[in-house]
Parts: structure tokens; C-alpha cells; sequence
């Protein structure tokens, strides 16, 4: 893969804003809370906005360079803010990815990691599944000897109903190559993505 290359990611849904914001509207009259009056009057076009915004992926190129140096140790970002949509509830879930990576021949810019994550986060979600996109896509585009994902997020269906367990965190992960079968980069990339680690 060239520094230039376009990799194919997840294509943007269409939204069709007109038909969101009827529904946005009648499920709030269905709930009681018919939009009528100054506060309510322009929120089935907010919350249209709001959740398109949420659900359609940024697109971005995924920049990579040649390994001149032959750099073969870990490359790891750590605590990477993101936010998604529970598929389940359609209620946010957010947190930090820890995104690692034992380079090949090619290294990847490293804002790249963050966008990497934001791009998958972007669209209803389970925790788990975005964990294993994030680590397939870099392990199947970057040419990595091996890729680790760890995500920790507190999700809103688990903290403000059903049970409300605030501050409740999910960890979920993904290993891929090395890093799943060399115990020792294992743990050195389990190691590093622990808090203060």
C-alpha cells in the first residue's frame, strides 16, 4: 500500500432528513411530548442532525511510510476518545481504544489510529464489534506482524436504566497475529495499554 492509496472503509448511509424528522415527531407525540411551542418546535430537525452526525463515518486517507529504520518493537496509542450508538438501545456508549501494532514494512501515520477508531465508532454499534473492525482493518491494511485493540467503554443503556450501573466500564479486545500468538508482545501491549502503564 502506498503513502496515497485509498483503502476502502464503511460508506456513509443516506439520510433522508425529511421522512427522520416526521418520525423524530411522532414518536415524541407517541411518548407524550408532542412538538408543539418554542422549545419543541425545531427539535426533530435537531435530533435528526444529531444522530446523523453520529451515525455517517468520516472519511480519511490512510496514510502509511515505508519502515526505513526497520522499526520492529510496538507502536501504541493510547486512550483514544470516542463515542457510538448502542444498536440496541440507540443510546450512546463512549470511551478509550488502545490501538497497537507490531510494524512490517510499512508504518502508519499515527493520527491515523484515532481516525481509524472514529471511523468504525461512527453507525449503531456493539462494543464488540467495533473492537474486531478496528483490529481486522489494520491488520488486513497495514501489512502489521500484529495488531492489539483494547476498548473500555461506560454505555448509557447500563447507567441510566435497567440496572444504572454508573461508571460501570466494558472492556472488550482484540489480538490479531503476534500479538495473539507471542505471549510475550501479548503482554507487553496488555501491559501498556493499562491505566498510567
Amino acid at each position: 500500500m502506498t503513502a496515497q492509496t485509498v483503502v476502502p472503509l464503511r460508506a456513509a448511509p443516506r439520510v433522508d432528513r425529511l421522512r427522520a424528522e416526521r418520525a423524530v415527531a411522532e414518536l415524541l407525540a407517541a411518548l407524550g411530548y408532542p412538538v408543539e411551542g418554542e422549545h419543541r418546535a425545531k427539535t426533530p430537525e435537531r435530533v435528526t442532525s444529531a444522530l446523523a452526525e453520529m451515525l455517517t463515518p468520516t472519511a480519511f486517507l490512510p496514510t502509511t511510510f515505508p519502515n526505513d529504520e526497520g522499526y520492529d518493537e510496538l507502536v501504541v496509542a493510547r486512550q483514544v476518545p470516542f463515542r457510538s450508538l448502542c444498536e440496541h438501545h440507540l443510546l450512546p456508549f463512549y470511551g478509550t481504544a488502545h490501538v497497537g501494532y507490531l510494524p512490517g514494512s510499512r508504518i502508519v501515520g499515527l493520527s491515523k489510529l484515532a481516525r481509524v477508531v472514529e471511523h468504525f465508532a461512527s453507525g449503531l454499534q456493539v462494543q464488540e464489534r467495533l473492537t474486531q473492525q478496528v483490529a481486522d482493518w489494520l491488520h488486513g491494511h497495514l501489512g502489521a506482524r500484529g495488531v492489539g485493540v483494547v476498548v473500555e467503554a461506560e454505555h448509557l443503556c447500563m447507567s441510566l436504566r435497567g440496572v444504572r450501573a454508573r461508571g460501570a466500564l466494558t472492556v472488550t479486545s482484540a489480538l490479531r497475529g503476534n500479538l495473539r500468538t507471542d505471549a510475550r508482545s501479548r503482554d507487553e501491549f496488555l501491559a501498556l495499554t493499562r491505566r498510567g502503564g
